[in-house]
């Protein structure tokens, strides 16, 4: 790894965490910059979220550093919390409270100073949409008022760095949409963010994105550099009758170098894109396929994540 900008607010530097045999991080180095938003991306089980909760010191490394803040999580777990929000998938909220009566708490377990709490609160929901909302109880709320009060609770505090592990899972789009727009606010003000997600979308709203799996980094850049660096080659869709005997039938045609399903169409990795227009609907014509359609395309993240990700795992493995 080569040396971490001055600015890094999160540092790995040879991050391994084992369970027993069991190596869940695997020798992954990497920094955020202050204001800056790093999106974790990766299969089930890939190790996103053991990174994240280490770097929240609620797992130590086996071997390799972790840094919030300038300082090293593993020495000072406590004092590294006190420069962190943290926001999970399983919304921490309880549920029996009202929205002003979590706000409450969590103001107190972040040691929210007691004359600055009020203001903070009713900041928080303002941000959350939930103005008038105060002394609703948390259960009768919709999903993405949750989230956004979720998110509320972990900046209580006015944390320079915020971790979000799959933050979004389970939101409708709109509400994911709004919750990226108060993240991106939060960026803008110099608060770095490590969010963690499986929705391809999202990760085209972070600045950088980390492909991870199997506890390995596999790739880490900017969401165009990843379009346009990463796949070795020209893509192209085609949509034909049949489906799977299409994908069994082009992977062995001349000059193709990866086939995937997307949705109703194949996206075809080739050599040569001029070449496969004109050659790949004779090639699945001689195996009895029509071709309905046939252009080159530009690669997407998703196209990024099948050819350096999902097409190198065993079947059986789902992704996220």
């Amino acid at each position: 790894m080569s040396a971490p900008p001055a600015d890094a607010q999160i540092l790995a530097e040879r991050l391994v965490k084992r369970f027993g045999s069991f190596t869940a991080v695997d020798d992954v180095s990497f920094s955020v910059r202050r204001g800056e938003i790093m999106g974790f991306l990766g299969p089930n089980g890939a190790g996103k979220s053991t990174v994240i909760r280490i770097f929240c010191g609620l797992l130590g490394p086996t071997s390799g550093r972790a840094v919030v803040a300038g300082i090293d999580v593993a020495r000072e777990p406590d004092r590294v919390r006190q420069h962190l929000g943290y926001m999970s998938q399983k919304f921490s909220l309880y549920a029996d409270l009202t929205v002003a009566e979590n706000l409450q708490f969590f103001g107190g377990i972040y040691r929210v100073p007691p004359g600055e709490l009020p203001a903070r609160i009713r900041s928080a929901i303002e941000m959350a949409g939930l103005a008038g909302r105060a002394d609703m109880l948390v259960s009768t709320l919709a999903g993405g008022w949750k989230q956004r009060l979720a998110l509320g609770c972990a900046i209580l505090h006015r944390p320079p760095i915020l971790f979000l592990d799959e933050p979004t899972s389970g939101v409708d789009p709109q509400s994911r949409r709004h919750f990226w727009d108060l993240i991106q606010g939060l960026a803008a003000d110099g608060v770095s963010v490590l969010v963690s997600t499986h929705y391809m979308e999202e990760a085209e709203y972070c600045n950088r994105i980390a492909l991870i799996d199997r506890g390995r980094l596999v790739a880490i850049g900017a969401p165009a550099e990843l379009r346009h660096s990463k796949v070795r080659g020209e893509l192209i869709v085609v949509e034909c009758d049949r489906l799977g005997p299409a994908l069994e039938a082009l992977a062995e045609a001349p000059g193709v170098r990866d086939v995937a399903v997307f949705g109703s169409a194949l996206h075809v990795l080739v050599d040569s894109g001029r070449a496969a227009l004109r050659d790949l609907p004779q090639f699945a014509a001689g195996h009895g396929l029509e071709v309905r359609r046939i252009e080159r395309i530009e690669p997407t993240l998703e196209d990024v994540f099948v050819h350096l990700v999902a097409g190198h795992r065993p079947a059986a493995q789902p992704l996220q």
